[in-house]
């Protein structure tokens, strides 16, 4: 099961994915094994010199009882040191903003997120990518 954000190639031009893994406690990851997560309106920030998954939405797991988690918490992103480096560097340069674009399970069935780095389209770049996803979805249907 992976959780996708849907609008971010849409509202971005992503330039660079790295795969981060995210610090999570157990009833979090019963929920987002059942689906119940959302990383729409996510994005990551850095705080004191770390970087942390903000306004991710992870619903509680309802067999938790008393042990939930707040659905919406701070969760930190484990990265290594030179990646780290990287996204800070280029989240100071202006118009760059860093995403979460996808939430999975890897082999090890540890849960990673791939981190999306990139800048916020304009109105006409928007338009144009809607041109594209029809003239692809015409040729699919075979009209002309």
């Amino acid at each position: 099961m992976s959780i996708l954000n849907r609008k971010a190639h849409f509202n971005y031009e992503i330039e660079e994915e790295i795969e981060a893994g995210i610090m999570l406690l157990g009833s979090e990851v019963k929920s987002i094994r059942e689906g119940k997560a959302s990383i729409a309106e996510a994005y990551v920030a850095e705080i004191s010199g770390e970087l942390f998954l903000v306004n991710c939405n992870i619903s509680e797991y309802k067999n938790a009882n008393r042990l939930n988690h707040p659905p919406k918490r701070q969760r930190k992103l484990l990265l290594h040191k030179n990646q780290l480096e990287r996204i800070v560097g280029k989240m100071q340069m202006k118009g760059y903003s860093a995403l979460p674009l996808k939430i999975f399970f890897n082999k090890k069935n540890f849960a990673k997120v791939v981190i999306g780095i990139g800048r916020g389209k304009k109105l006409y770049d928007k338009r144009e990518s809607i041109k594209k996803k029809d003239e692809a979805r015409r040729e699919q249907r075979g009209e002309e």
